[in-house]
């Protein structure tokens, strides 16, 4: 048995590889940014107004993933603060909300209400979008003296989702400025798409009056000057063979130019030589950091499924290569389902009740998705659509042996002109 006792306590008198390992996470904001001064630039020209008491444009900032947008939004932050304090002013509100996490028009309005004033939150849900809008205005009015930036980190999403009801909170938010008594409230948008604009209402675009930033994939160079910055203080002395961060620099701008998984792969590197009760970080450790994380983790989810669970996703494979359907019922799923195990020797037929179940796992492991459609009087019907691309779901299925002879198969349900829905009979359009 693993004794894990031991395992702690020489786990605490082996030698360091860490000093600190945080500095390594994307969270972790530093003195300096390394290669960022242009951008940091063009928004310290464009807040720094409010040290006059007057209120700046509107930004949005552009680029892919770990370009330094929401690192540089924050370190301008902590320094237009600090000037404020040295000048005996007001300091400026500074709110970050990430639209991956808060999605919804209903949602945002929430959530910066209960940061401006976290004594009195807002319900997360439940109220009038317009009684919640009008809340936030008295709480700013009451809490807030001076500028406040709202910085919407992968604005996008908040577009995309109930993208009527969320371009109106941002229509509203844009124009809040005119029930305001002395505070003033600008936007910061930050995205990964750069077309992200052409996804807005036209209202919303004129009542921005925003700037544009765009920052650029971090190439070799500027990687390896990031990392050796974190490695100084995230490594003990001596424990980074010399070729380590050059490597990790190469790979990373050789794939995306990200850094912020340039930093997960040095720090990954390092815990792998740490786990191995390596003294020193070296080159193989971060090939085998690099294999861990790009390890296909749905793939593996896939092999250790029931063979239910394997059939039923084999099903709804069938049917979209077959149909290719935007979505198919938990019907169709069903009769392909109780065709196929009738071909897989010593497999038991579940019933439908239980199949709808197992859907609904895979739904919540996010191989499929499922949602639920009313349709009035005859019930409801769940439609369901792959998560993952068919040539990753055959590749799969591939695995399982039993499976050999129906990848390529068609049910014979497939072939018929009619589909059950609701208790009723409808034509397939094919």
């Amino acid at each position: 048995m693993f004794d894990i006792d031991s395992y702690f306590r020489d786990f605490v008198d082996k030698e360091e590889i860490f000093q600190d390992r945080d500095v390594l996470r994307p969270e972790f904001i530093p003195k300096l940014l390394p290669h960022r001064d242009l951008q940091i630039q063009k928004i310290a020209e464009i807040v720094a107004c409010t040290l006059k008491n007057s209120m700046p444009s509107n930004i949005f900032l552009f680029g892919k993933t770990g370009t330094g947008k929401t690192a540089v939004v924050n370190y301008v932050s902590k320094h237009l603060n600090l000037q404020c304090r040295e000048f005996g002013m007001t300091e400026s509100k500074w709110i970050f909300l990430n639209c991956q996490q808060v999605n919804t028009g209903y949602r945002i309005l929430a959530k910066i209400c209960g940061e401006i004033d976290p004594s009195d939150p807002v319900p997360i849900a439940g109220w009038p979008i317009d009684v919640v809008f009008d809340k936030l205005i008295d709480k700013i009015n009451q809490q807030v003296q001076g500028n406040c930036f709202i910085v919407l980190d992968e604005i996008d999403v908040l577009v995309k989702n109930a993208r009527k009801k969320s371009q109106d909170t941002l229509y509203n938010l844009v124009r809040i400025n005119s029930r305001l008594k002395t505070a003033k409230v600008n936007i910061i948008g930050i995205s990964n798409v750069l077309n992200f604009k052409s996804e807005l209402d036209p209202r919303v675009i004129s009542s921005l009056g925003e700037e544009e930033i765009v920052f650029p994939a971090y190439n070799a160079v500027e990687i390896k000057d990031i990392l050796e910055q974190r490695a100084e203080k995230a490594f003990a002395p001596q424990a980074l063979d010399p070729e380590v961060i050059p490597l990790c620099a190469a790979l990373a701008a050789k794939e995306h130019g990200d850094a912020r998984k340039a930093l997960d792969l040095l720090r990954k590197a390092g815990e792998l030589a740490e786990r191995r009760n390596a003294k020193v970080v070296t080159p193989q450790y971060v090939y085998f950091a690099q294999d861990n994380m790009e390890n296909d983790k749905m793939k593996e989810y896939c092999e250790a499924l029931p063979l239910q669970s394997k059939t039923i996703l084999l099903s709804i494979y069938q049917m979209e290569r077959h149909l290719q359907q935007e979505a198919v019922i938990t019907g169709d799923v069903y009769n392909a389902y109780t065709e196929i195990t009738e071909m897989i020797p010593g497999m038991n037929r579940l019933t439908q009740r239980r199949v709808s179940e197992l859907i609904r796992e895979l739904d919540l492991s996010g191989m499929v998705n499922a949602r639920v459609k009313s349709n009035g009087r005859y019930g409801r019907t769940k439609f369901i659509k792959l998560n993952i691309p068919l040539s990753d779901t055959r590749k799969y299925l591939n695995s399982e042996s039993r499976f050999a002879d129906l990848i390529e198969y068609r049910p014979i349900c497939l072939r018929e002109k009619t589909t059950n829905l609701s208790g009723k009979k409808y034509r397939k359009l094919m």
